[in-house]
Order: C-alpha cells, then sequence, then structure tokens
C-alpha cells in the first residue's frame, strides 16, 4: 500500500542501481520478474517510514523492564490515552519497539501552509515536531497559534521565505504554529526551537525530544544488531573507527559493562564532541573519542607510551566495528536521493583504505565487523568478496543474532558464504499501514517478525583474523 510516490534518482544513479538489480546471478536465481518485483518493491519501501520506531534501552543506568515502563507512561500521555503497545524484543535484549500507527488517509488539509527541507521532513514522518531552521517557507499570515498543514519540499525547489510553492511537495500532517511568519524569517538571523507543534502527522510516531534522555537512545533496529554481533566483552580494547554520533560507540561500552576501552574516532571536530557528549549523558567512562581521519590511523613508527589516541601500532585491537561511510540509499524514508554516480562510486576505494587499515590495527584471533546502511553490491557483497581475496587471512563468520536476510547475489560469493553475510532488505515485507484495530488484532510474535524486516536498508559482514 503505497501512500508515497517511489524513491527517484538521477538518471545516470537510476541506471547504475537498475543494473545492479539486474545482475545476471540475481536473475539466473530469481528470474527476470521476480527480481524486477523486488527492486520496485524496493524503491516504494524506501521513500516510507519503517514501521516500527526502535529505541535502545542504557542497560547501563536502568533495567529494560523499567524503562519500558517509564515509556508506556509517555506515549499513553503524548497520543492522548491510545493504546500503542511496548515490546520488548526476544533476541535483542535491549530494546524496545513502539508501532507506527499510519499512514492517516483522513486528515483534513488547511489553507495555510508552511513548506519544510526534505531532512526536516523525513525527521517530522519518523515522530519529530518541526524547528525552526527546517522551515522553508509559510503562507502570507501565518500567526502563533494557528492550524497549518506541513509540506516537505523533497527536491529543495522551494525558496527561503517564499509565501507560496507550486512545486513538488508531500504533505505530512497537520500542526499548531508556534511563531508568527515574521518571527519564523526574522531578518536578526535564523532563530532556534519550536516552529510547528505536530497534532496530526500522517505517520504517528512518539516524540523523544527531552524523553528519558540518559534512558533511550533513538537507534534504527539494524544498526543495534551490529554491536551484539561484534559482541565487545569487559575488559577488551575495541575500536570504533567512523563512530558519529556515537550511537553505536556507546552501546559497544553498555555491552561491555563500562569496563575496557572503547576508542571512538571520526573526521569532523562536531561529531567527535557529539560522540562525547553522548557518552556524557548516558554516564559512560570507558569511551575516548578523538578527531582523526580513519584512513591515517595505523601507525608507521613507535608510539610514546603515555599517548592515547591515533594513530594506534599493528595489533592494537580485540574487536574492531568499521561502519564505513557510505552512499546512505537504505536510509528511510528518503523520497529523493540527490546524489550524482561520481558521488555514489567514490565511497569503494575509501571503505577499502579504511578496511585495509582496520586489518592491521586488529590482534591475530581477533573480530572485525564491516556494515554499511547502503543497497548496493560494490559497498557491500563485492567489499566482502574483495577483502576475502586481499587478505587470505581473514575468515567470514556467522552472525549472532541472525535477523536479516542472507547477502545479495551479484558479487561472485558462494551460497555459503552468502549466508555468513546479513542484508536487511525493506522489500522482504510487503508495505502496508497499521491503524489502531490492526495493531490490537495483531500476536506480538507477527509484530516483532514485522519489524525485523520493515527496517532501513543494512548489510553486515563479520570476520575473524585467523593467528597464522
Amino acid at each position: 500500500m503505497s501512500f508515497f510516490p517511489k524513491i527517484s534518482f538521477q538518471c545516470e544513479v537510476e541506471e547504475y542501481l537498475t543494473k545492479v538489480f539486474r545482475n545476471n546471478e540475481l536473475i539466473a536465481a530469481l528470474g527476470t520478474q521476480e527480481a524486477e518485483n523486488k527492486y520496485q518493491s524496493l524503491l516504494t519501501h524506501l521513500s516510507h517510514p519503517p514501521s516500527f520506531t526502535t529505541v535502545r534501552v542504557n542497560t547501563h543506568l536502568a533495567s529494560v523492564k523499567h524503562v519500558k515502563k517509564l515509556l508506556f507512561e509517555e506515549i499513553q500521555k503524548q497520543f492522548k490515552g491510545l493504546h500503542v503497545p511496548v515490546l520488548e524484543h526476544p533476541k535483542l535484549r535491549d530494546i524496545l519497539l513502539i508501532p507506527v500507527i499510519g499512514p492517516r488517509r483522513d486528515l483534513k488539509k488547511h489553507p495555510s501552509e508552511v513548506i519544510v527541507g526534505a531532512q526536516c521532513g523525513y525527521a517530522v514522518l519518523r515522530g519529530a515536531h518541526v524547528y525552526v531552521p527546517g522551515i522553508v517557507s509559510t503562507s502570507r499570515f501565518v500567526k502563533a497559534g494557528d492550524l497549518v498543514s506541513v509540506y516537505s519540499d523533497i527536491e529543495g525547489k522551494c525558496k527561503r521565505g517564499a509565501k507560496e510553492f507550486e512545486g513538488v511537495k508531500v504533505f505530512l500532517g497537520n500542526g499548531i504554529s508556534e511563531l508568527s511568519r515574521s518571527e519564523i524569517f526574522s531578518s536578526s538571523g535564523p532563530l532556534k526551537g519550536l516552529g510547528i507543534r505536530m497534532i496530526e502527522p500522517v505517520y504517528l510516531s512518539p516524540s523523544f525530544d527531552n524523553v528519558l534522555p540518559s534512558h533511550l537512545f533513538l537507534q534504527n533496529l539494524p544498526s543495534v544488531v551490529v554491536s551484539h554481533i561484534l559482541n565487545p566483552q569487559p575488559g577488551e580494547k575495541v575500536l570504533d573507527m567512523c563512530a558519529a554520533p556515537g550511537g553505536k560507540t556507546t552501546h559497544l561500552a553498555t555491552l561491555m559493562r563500562d569496563q575496557g576501552e572503547v576508542i571512538a574516532m571520526d573526521r569532523i571536530a562536531n561529531k567527535v564532541k557529539k560522540i562525547k557528549q553522548n557518552a556524557e549523558l548516558l554516564q559512560l567512562n570507558s569511551i575516548k573519542a578523538f578527531c582523526y581521519d580513519g584512513t591515517k590511523a595505523l601507525s608507521v613508527e613507535k608510539r610514546e607510551d603515555e599517548q592515547e589516541g591515533p594513530p594506534f601500532l599493528p595489533e592494537s585491537f580485540d574487536r574492531i566495528l568499521l561502519d564505513a561511510p557510505c552512499s546512505g540509499m537504505g536510509q528511510r524514508p528518503n523520497m529523493a536521493y540527490s546524489s550524482t554516480l561520481k558521488e555514489v562510486t567514490s565511497y569503494q576505494p575509501l571503505q577499502r583504505k579504511l578496511f585495509t587499515v582496520a586489518v592491521k590495527l586488529l590482534k591475530p584471533g581477533g573480530v572485525l565487523v564491516y556494515s554499511t546502511c547502503t543497497i548496493t553490491l560494490s559497498e557491500n557483497e563485492e567489499q566482502v568478496a574483495w577483502a576475502l581475496k586481499r587478505f587470505p587471512f581473514l575468515q567470514l563468520h556467522p552472525q549472532e543474532p541472525h535477523i536479516g536476510g542472507e547477502g545479495m547475489k551479484g558479487a561472485g560469493l558462494s551460497l555459503d558464504q552468502l549466508k555468513l553475510l546479513q542484508r536487511f532488505d525493506p522489500s522482504a515485507v510487503t508495505l502496508q499501514g497499521m491503524d489502531i484495530n490492526s495493531l490490537q488484532d495483531s500476536r506480538e510474535d507477527d509484530l516483532i517478525s514485522w519489524a525485523n524486516k520493515d527496517c532501513i536498508g543494512f548489510f553486515i559482514a563479520k570476520f575473524i583474523k585467523s593467528n597464522s
């Protein structure tokens, strides 16, 4: 049941993806029509938000049961008594799942309009209110307290401050303006703070703005799976190579019971600051964050004994997570992907540089987990095929928990190798809406199964470095 149009790409990117999802191996296995159906279904899913909101509980500070009770009370307050369950995952013991109600097709549209940027719009579809920096345009006479309909400018063509916009826009729901038009577009500079309080969103998800901030971390389900697969142990030295904003970093420290050392790196200073803020908020002391380029993290000279940060000597880490920079095509919702083909194909060589450094920094017998939030072969299965050929002492290893599907055909990997990989493919489940009646009629097991499949596009590979 499609509510939004399929995700759109630049022509050259669309041609590239079409070849990826019609590759010879895939066609031979599925047949032309089935391969095409899966690809078209994926494009439709990508423009819609996942059907569940996933939050990770900071088990360092509180039990899942306690946080579940607090969260249920908060959701009832936000949804004015609407009974939406909070589900515990049987395999991921530190996450809670909240079903998303929607799309709601019966909402009335109002004459006063507010246009927001695409990124702001995607956040609204996942439960956020509208903050002033995200507002691009409003109707001429919008005042504080007005009921307004909110739309997303998915192609980025609306001019800031425009009084009307006739371009491509997607309805996100209705809200109450907290400010007047003149306040929103004040000449004294961009305002901060809440602009539109959403009261009738198309997709009803809880807002997590200042909700149990030290107890919860909003995170996509596959991103939580990654840390469990790395499975860091108390007392180990662990590296998160591309760590911002710190969701996985803080998860790794929590799984280690804050005992040991988690080194987090990122190239951008503001992002490293965010990692440190998240570690402090979640009261985790084992994390040390550094602003550093991961491709240069291997030391070629002897280090000073007191040096804590990068670069590091070879074989310094027990476990390494490389959640690599990628084309991000698995992120949802996304209705218009703007990157060029040159940008999309630029990630593979960068990922290989980072992977090579990671292999050298890993101790013999150590674990390396590689992950991306994209759907291409070149950044996923092709990287695995390259890694196994380039580093014969690396072995693919089974993943636990294995919740997603197996790897995609097309990179020359064997069936046994594909089964060791984990690809989260949103098209694995039928796109369907959820209303309060269908939710109450559903079994919990069925809802969990649905949540496992209807998430973002994601890929995970786990390697062990042999001792020889």
